[in-house]
């Protein structure tokens, strides 16, 4: 791994602060990470469920930190793609997690998906595809 737990959590605090609205840090592994949102009323919609933007926000970070943790603390990636399919409605209030997983990591790009989760319920809510573009090392750090 490119980059610790404590390392990430801290980059993430220091260079993206407007991502803790989006979920919290919680395991990171080589190629995958797991990030939790607790869900408030700004998170919900009408009807009583939680956001597509909040679900998508959750697995948009949560692929980034997986990103990271294979190449390092780069900046300058970002996702270039993000399709997601919502599953089945999550539990309003109840906390959703994210699992993002790679599924290849070249020079200029990283393609992965995130599986997200909504406590309470055994099957995932969403399904997420991303690509991510990584700069040229000149434009790194």
């Amino acid at each position: 791994m490119k980059v610790t737990f404590e390392e990430l959590k801290f980059f993430l605090e220091e260079q993206f602060p407007q991502g803790a609205a989006y979920g919290a840090l919680e395991a990171l592994g080589e190629g995958w990470a797991e990030m939790t949102l607790a869900v408030e009323d700004d998170h919900l919609r009408p009807g009583g469920t939680v956001s597509g933007p909040a679900m998508m926000a959750l697995a948009d970070v949560t692929m980034y930190a997986a990103l990271l943790s294979r190449i390092g603390l780069v900046p300058l990636a970002v996702t270039t793609n993000l399709n997601i399919n919502f599953l089945r409605k999550p539990v309003a209030h109840a906390p959703i997690r994210a699992r993002a997983t790679l599924l290849k990591v070249g020079r200029t790009m990283g393609v992965g998906e995130v599986f997200v989760y909504s406590d309470g319920m055994e099957d995932p809510v969403a399904h997420s595809t991303m690509t991510y573009s990584i700069p040229p090392e000149k434009y790194q750090n």
